[in-house]
């Protein structure tokens, strides 16, 4: 902090299904910053939940592999220490922390609120938008409410299947019908989902996606495109050129996402000007549903046989790996890698200082 760079702690790793798409997410934000600019502290999270805090950079580091940060001797205590310091009177030597956790743990609140806690500016959504944005059936009460088109879904818990496993089958089939896919309610990157084609494959994915969660969603299937929209600020906010995801597989699953690099982006998407212009209108639509702030991914369907526009879901903490889509919306609306970094800080800065000249105390 005392050669005037900006001092960023980057997070990531985390005790969470998506902890391997964190580390990727980290690694290339990590490349991409101007080191003339900003100086990093990263701090890494154990599948385990535990903390190590790195040494300073002043240049990224070389390989995914020492991002797990396995010399240092900074734990738990250390980082934390380092985050909390604003607290107890030391020295704050971060300016502003940077969660790249994707999953539990990460986008959901959690982290957010312990930066909150802290008294510390954070990129990225805050604690209300990450829980919305992370739990898929509160997401879609709140799209129902600002009136956005979603396609049928329905949701239960893992008590409630227990209980009445046949009820809930019976309900699927007579409102959603087969195909369906079926989702944990609280789990990004496509981990755990699965298309179900009878009543066998239906109960087999239900089971498989209440290993990841304690809740469920079973959505209908639309033959569609698939589109998504980038939306960055917070007040204000803006939405970018849409992209489409040509899928490799049957839906867009975690290997097609991450892995196989076989998935095609169009951007910008193959759109007249209406629906394109209509895209970005929902995106922001749903940003101010979830009380968005910073950033987000809006993912849509366009049904095939109609063109009609269904919203998907948005994501608080989209990826930022080689094959994301996010970052690669932004360069093609005119908003290079460094420059949309350089943004997101800016408007986490902007927020904490907004809420800085809130009143806590109560003098009636």
């Amino acid at each position: 902090m005392g050669n005037n760079k900006t001092t960023v702690g980057l997070v990531y790793g985390g005790k969470s299904g998506e902890h391997e798409v964190s580390l990727q997410t980290a690694f290339a934000v990590m490349n991409a910053f101007d080191y003339d600019k900003y100086e990093l502290i990263p701090f890494y999270i154990t599948k385990q939940g535990e903390w190590r805090k790195g040494t300073t950079l002043q240049a990224p580091l070389g390989k995914l592999d020492q991002l797990k940060l396995e010399q240092s001797r900074e734990g738990t205590e250390a980082a934390l220490g380092a985050i909390f310091s604003r607290l107890y009177g030391g020295e704050a030597g971060i300016d502003l922390m940077f969660p790249l956790l994707h999953g539990t743990y990460g986008e959901d609140g959690t982290i957010q609120g312990l930066f909150e806690m802290a008294n510390i500016p954070y990129v990225g959504a805050g604690v209300l938008a990450s829980a919305a944005g992370m739990d898929k059936a509160v997401m879609k009460k709140l799209f129902a409410q600002a009136g956005l088109p979603q396609c049928g879904y329905r949701f239960f818990t893992k008590s409630q299947w227990e209980r009445s496993s046949f009820n809930l089958i019976m309900g699927v089939e007579d409102d959603l019908g087969y195909p369906c896919f079926v989702k944990p309610a609280n789990l990004g990157s496509s981990v755990g989902i699965s298309k179900a084609r009878n009543r066998e494959e239906l109960e087999q994915a239900i089971e498989l996606a209440f290993r990841y969660d304690l809740k469920v969603i079973v959505e209908e299937f639309v033959d569609a495109r698939e589109v998504e929209v980038a939306v960055l600020g917070n007040d204000e906010p803006m939405a970018s050129v849409p992209g489409e995801i040509i899928s490799s597989s049957d839906y867009y699953d975690y290997a097609a996402k991450y892995t196989d690099g076989q998935s095609e982006m169009v951007i910008p998407a193959a759109l007249d000007a209406e629906t394109a212009d209509r895209l970005r209108e929902l995106a922001l639509i749903a940003f101010q549903a979830i009380e968005g702030s910073g950033i987000t991914r809006a993912d849509f369907f366009i049904r095939k046989s109609d063109g009609a526009i269904f919203i998907n879901e948005v994501n608080t903490m989209p990826g930022f790996t080689p094959y994301s889509m996010y970052p690669l919306l932004w360069r093609e609306t005119g908003l290079g890698y460094q420059a949309l970094l350089d943004r997101m800080i800016e408007l986490a800065l902007e927020r904490y200082s907004s809420k800085q000249s809130l009143v806590f105390a109560n003098d009636i």
